[in-house]
């Protein structure tokens, strides 16, 4: 009997054995920087057990053209992080397959969409881009569904997000045109999130195939009971039943996790259909379908060229409807697989937890409530009864940006045929929209872009011990910003929140903001979560946003003021704006006086009106300080509406923009008011030993100089910069974070040494490179860096 069990068990030592090596053998390829690099962000994640979503690339290299296939990038990324996972994007850069890439490397690989070395990616040509390498030819690709789902296993993520998958298409009988992306789920265990496959394909036979190969294939209900439709691309019905029904995510984690645990080497089909508001109608789509097949036929577009030819036939047969449906499905279907990949990823934990193996990943669930005042580190998971803090001189910088860090929603009206208004939406009423989740906040887009164009920054802000603190945190690492400044604090805190409605031609409509996290925020907690215990390496300048109350305001501006750095104020909003000022009896009366609270301030011209008018409520400009600074300013009985009017311009003195600005120098020595179209003016008091004033090149924006021997301010400066270029409205892409862009540039050439009115064209042009990209702040400010020392 004993013979018997050792012979029994000598194959079973075989196949662990063989197991083992092939175990083995796949560790040693997904560490070999020569075919495949796994970034150090996805690479950190898995091992933290984190949920990791991978995403394909040739919706971008050959689905959208550049720089819309940039921004669609950066949108599935954000998708991912704001819904608590990490994004590995997976593509092919010169012949070296990638799992997650930096923005650097996305915008390499987006930028060559339509070049002759820019290749659509299988299974069967991954070993050809990447060993042409070996031979001296460097090729650039997108990865389909079947070459993402291999290179996802190989690092050892489970779930992939996409659009729609490939099928068997119509006549397969003969032709033999069944997409890989079939085949692939058959034997890659990784679980696709797709919106079905495209109805010009057989549907039927479809997963009938699928079935062949062992591929799970279920519908999210979405609510319906009974059994649903298994989704046709841009329909939500293709009235063939799906084999499965699953109600909602957690029934989703839950089969990935039993059929990973079984060892089942062949893939999932999660079906997610498309967003009822962005859906094509099955009878409507039916017909768009039939005629331009019908068309591909007569054409004889065959192969390859088949599907591109119907994917534009259907668009141009919809009246481009299509296209608002695909980036609806996609959005909708990456969300759904990072809310899939977040409760795996519990389950996971738990199932650690219960074979009692210790579990690095951290549950994103809530803490129990405390006190909203318990302030948390970062650098651990964070728990109610800690309280361990990192100040803010933690590691150099140039910069402290002190403020909002939050999730911005951006709305942006997509009005139907029918709407009676085609520009704005109305209100009262529920409107049809493009709604894109990303990573904002004013002190958040501020620090960005002092960051992306080459300064060392410190962003300084609450966040809650919440999901979308969690990815906040994360989206903020992976941008590269030091992440020591940020505190968490315990429930019922909330992170902070802002929704922008814009019209059709992307201007702000409306805008709601939760910043209550920073609002409660006591001067006592700035001092002791911020300010404890300051180093010897000073910032240069600290920008603080009106996000905070007066109090922790006026906290961080005279920090800024004790350690000698150029303070900045972001009013933010107009209702806001006025928590800059106070009156003598309720602070320090030198706080309000000139020079002793902020030097710069940045607001548009609606937040200037409010400063003005809430000085005018304080009466501010009664008092003896005001008078004394707007004297030795040296206007002239006459005034300078004349000369305001030939160095600006009439409307703008119509509007009464440049006087507001010159009665606020007494408390803001520098005011950079922001025009949009019309530029930005440059209000600001000349000191009086300032070079500016013996100047002939300056002599024109020199309006008044002290005539009263005044030592310390020696006259008036107002200089109108016009926009260097002037966007259409199909080029804008988000107004949103655009003036945060413009001060964070700006601050990054102030703390070189640079003079205001030096920097503010670099500033604009920074703000247009973001008005063109659906980041707040657009990744190609990096491109400015050389030219901030060229000044």
């Amino acid at each position: 009997m004993a013979l018997i069990a050792r012979t029994l068990s000598r194959p079973v030592l075989r196949l662990r054995a063989l197991s083992q090596l092939r175990l083995t053998s796949r560790r040693a390829l997904t560490t070999n920087s020569g075919f495949l690099i796994v970034s150090e962000e996805v690479r950190e994640a898995l091992h933290s057990k984190k949920p990791v979503v991978a995403l394909e690339t040739t919706i971008y290299t050959h689905g959208f053209p550049y720089p819309d296939n940039v921004a669609l990038a950066s949108l599935l990324e954000s998708v991912v992080r704001v819904n608590g996972g990490v994004p590995a994007t997976i593509g092919i850069i010169d012949g070296i397959a990638h799992v997650g890439m930096s923005p650097e490397e996305l915008i390499r690989l987006t930028e060559s969409a339509g070049q002759q070395t820019t290749l659509k990616l299988s299974r069967r040509d991954l070993g050809y881009v990447c060993g042409m390498r070996l031979a001296g030819k460097q090729f650039n690709g997108g990865t389909t569904i079947a070459a993402t789902m291999i290179l996802a296993h190989l690092a050892g993520i489970k779930v992939f997000g996409t659009g729609g998958l490939g099928g068997v298409h119509r006549g397969a009988e003969s032709s033999m045109d069944i997409s890989a992306d079939l085949t692939e789920l058959g034997r890659t265990p990784v679980t696709v999130v797709s919106s079905g496959c495209k109805s010009f394909l057989d549907i039927p036979r479809t997963l009938e195939y699928l079935e062949t190969e062992g591929v799970g294939v279920g519908t999210f209900a979405d609510g319906r009971q009974g059994h649903v439709d298994f989704p046709a691309f841009w329909s939500r019905d293709s009235g063939i039943k799906s084999p499965m029904e699953i109600q909602n995510e957690i029934e989703a984690a839950a089969i990935i996790h039993a059929q990973h645990s079984l060892q089942i080497s062949s893939g999932l089909l999660f079906a997610n259909p498309v967003p009822a508001d962005a859906a094509i109608p099955k009878h409507e789509m039916d017909s768009i379908i039939e005629e331009a097949i019908r068309q591909a036929n007569a054409s004889g577009a065959s192969g390859k060229d088949n599907t591109p030819f119907i994917l534009n036939k259907v668009k141009e047969l919809s009246g481009g409807k299509s296209i608002p449906a695909n980036r609806a499905l996609i959005e909708s279907n990456v969300k759904r697989a990072a809310i899939v990949a977040r409760e795996l990823a519990v389950l996971e934990a738990k199932d650690t937890q219960a074979q009692g193996r210790e579990s690095t990943y951290f549950t994103p669930v809530p803490s129990s409530a405390t006190s909203s005042s318990a302030i948390t580190s970062i650098t651990t998971p964070p728990s109610p009864s800690q309280t361990s803090l990192t100040p803010v001189s933690a590691s150099p910088a140039e910069i402290i940006v002190a403020g909002a860090l939050a999730v911005d929603y951006s709305c942006d009206y997509a009005p139907l045929a029918t709407s009676a208004n085609p520009t704005d939406p109305q209100l009262h009423t529920s409107n049809p929209a493009v709604i894109t989740q990303t990573l904002g906040g004013v002190a958040h887009n501020i620090a960005k872009a002092a960051h992306f164009v080459g300064s060392s920054v410190r962003l300084c802000s609450a966040i809650g011990d919440d999901l979308s603190g969690k990815a906040a945190l994360s989206q903020l690492e992976a941008e590269g910003m030091h992440s020591d400044g940020i505190k968490v604090l315990a429930h019922p805190s909330r992170t902070a929140q802002y929704v922008a409605v814009n019209n059709t031609h992307k201007d702000l409509h409306l805008a709601m903001a939760d910043m209550s996290i920073l609002e409660t925020s006591t001067a006592e907690i700035v001092k002791k979560a911020w300010l404890s215990s300051p180093s010897e390496a000073k910032p240069k300048m600290l920008i603080a946003d009106a996000n905070w109350t007066t109090e922790t305001l006026h906290t961080w501006l005279r920090y800024g003021k004790s350690i000698s750095a150029i303070t900045a104020f972001e009013p933010v909003s107009t209702a806001k704006a006025g928590r800059l000022f106070c009156t003598p009896s309720d602070s320090d009366p030198s706080a309000i006086f000139p020079n002793h609270l902020v030097d710069i301030a940045t607001p548009n011209n609606h937040e200037l009106k409010a400063l003005h008018d809430v000085a005018y409520r304080l009466e501010l400009f009664s008092l003896h300080a005001w008078f004394r600074t707007i004297d030795a300013l040296g206007i002239p009985p006459s005034g300078l509406r004349v000369p305001l009017a030939i160095t600006t311009s009439p409307e703008l003195v119509d509007q009464g923009i440049p006087q507001q600005s010159i009665k606020l120098l007494p408390f803001i020595p520098t005011i950079l008011t922001k025009l949009g179209p019309k530029g930005v003016l440059l209000t600001k008091l000349i000191k009086a030993d300032d070079p500016v004033l013996s100047s002939p090149d300056e002599a024109q924006y020199v309006l008044s100089r002290c005539m009263n021997g005044d030592s310390e301010i020696g006259g008036l400066y107002i200089r109108l910069f016009p926009p260097e270029k002037i966007l259409g409205p199909g080029e804008v892409v988000s107004v949103n974070g655009i003036g945060d862009t413009f001060l964070g540039a700006l601050a990054a050439g102030l703390v070189k040494g640079k003079k205001v009115e030096e920097v503010v064209p670099l500033a604009q042009r920074a703000s247009v490179l973001s008005l063109k990209s659906r980041e707040s702040v657009s990744p190609e400010l990096k491109t400015l860096r050389s030219e901030i020392d060229a000044l």
